[in-house]
């Protein structure tokens, strides 16, 4: 494949006069122009797409940071990201970190290589301290809460729908609640843990931390949650998880074992997915493709040089049949 130098041997000019063609200037003559783009054509040049972005100090691709592809929350965020950026021509790359630092400061030292142009951290493990000491790196967004006016940010607000959720298994009655999140030290899990105890002073009901199941992400981990509320001697009335796909595993597991849903156990989710609606599961409605969608926004606007915002996307308590 022919370079720029061969171009301009091949027609006659200099490699500045190619350059200007192939960048659009106005300042070249009409039959140089010509005679160029006619010896592209012959030569079948192909422009190096990357180079010429990097020249112009971007590369059009944005790195998106995530613990893995396989939960449907996180599939739906990438879905939100993809739309935005299918709209704006920019391409990205997945940074699969599985709660790894060393992964997270591999995205971040592409982020400083200049081979993404920012990256958009859909969960992570980093502290927001050790994150501030890459700041002057390039541009990067949260897509949760973050106090701290240095951070661009889009969040749910946790604190504020778990204790709705946890609200409404009390007005149902109950006051033997277990919760499950998927980590309990992480960022979100700490507005919800924070809720959950607030929660249980409000109706004089003692915390107790084997009633926080921990590692609830998937089906199977549903199933084993059963298995674990079913071998208790004081068995809670209501289980809250944080998560769709734990919830079915978990209502599934019920009645298998004939277990009265919700009489004897009440059980109440989060985020939404197709699996909630098909088998009837209450649940907390994220709006997780619209957080992707505002991700790949405020990302922009970092990029462009804006100052940092926050914003907060909204959810709604959906009442069916497990509670």
């Amino acid at each position: 494949m022919a370079n720029i130098r061969e171009i301009a041997k091949a027609a006659g000019v200099s490699i500045t006069t190619v350059s200007r063609v192939l960048n659009g200037h106005p300042y070249v003559k009409e039959e140089k122009r010509i005679k160029v783009l006619e010896t592209i054509e012959r030569l079948e040049y192909t422009r190096n797409v990357h180079a010429v972005h990097l020249s112009k100090g971007f590369s059009n691709m944005i790195g998106v940071v995530l613990p893995t592809v396989s939960m449907p929350y996180f599939s739906e965020l990438i879905a939100g990201i993809a739309e935005e950026a299918a709209k704006s021509g920019v391409h990205f790359a997945l940074y699969q970190t599985d709660y790894q630092l060393k992964k997270e400061m591999f995205a971040l030292e592409q982020l400083k290589q200049r081979q993404v142009d920012g990256l958009i951290f859909c969960s992570k493990a980093m502290s927001d301290e050790e994150l501030l000491n890459w700041r002057d790196t390039g541009p990067f967004i949260l897509c949760q809460d973050s106090k701290d006016p240095r951070f661009s940010t889009v969040s749910i607000p946790h604190h504020e729908a778990f204790r709705c959720g946890l609200d409404f298994l009390i007005g149902k009655g109950h006051r033997k609640i277990a919760i499950g999140l998927a980590r309990k030290h992480g960022v979100n899990s700490h507005f919800r843990l924070a809720a959950y105890q607030e929660a249980l002073e409000a109706i004089g009901e003692p915390y107790r931390d084997e009633w926080v199941f921990e590692r609830s992400l998937t089906i199977t981990d549903g199933q084993k949650l059963f298995s674990k509320w079913s071998g208790m001697d004081e068995k809670p009335t209501a289980v809250f998880v944080a998560n769709d796909q734990v919830s079915a595993g978990f209502y599934l597991e019920a009645k298998k074992h004939h277990v009265d849903v919700p009489g004897t156990l009440a059980i109440l989710s989060c985020d939404n997915q197709p699996i909630s609606e098909v088998l009837g599961i209450s649940t907390i409605e994220i709006k997780t493709k619209e957080m992707g969608r505002h991700a790949f926004r405020l990302l922009q606007n970092r990029i462009n040089g804006e100052d940092p915002e926050k914003q907060v996307v909204s959810y709604r308590l959906i009442e069916r049949s497990t509670v």
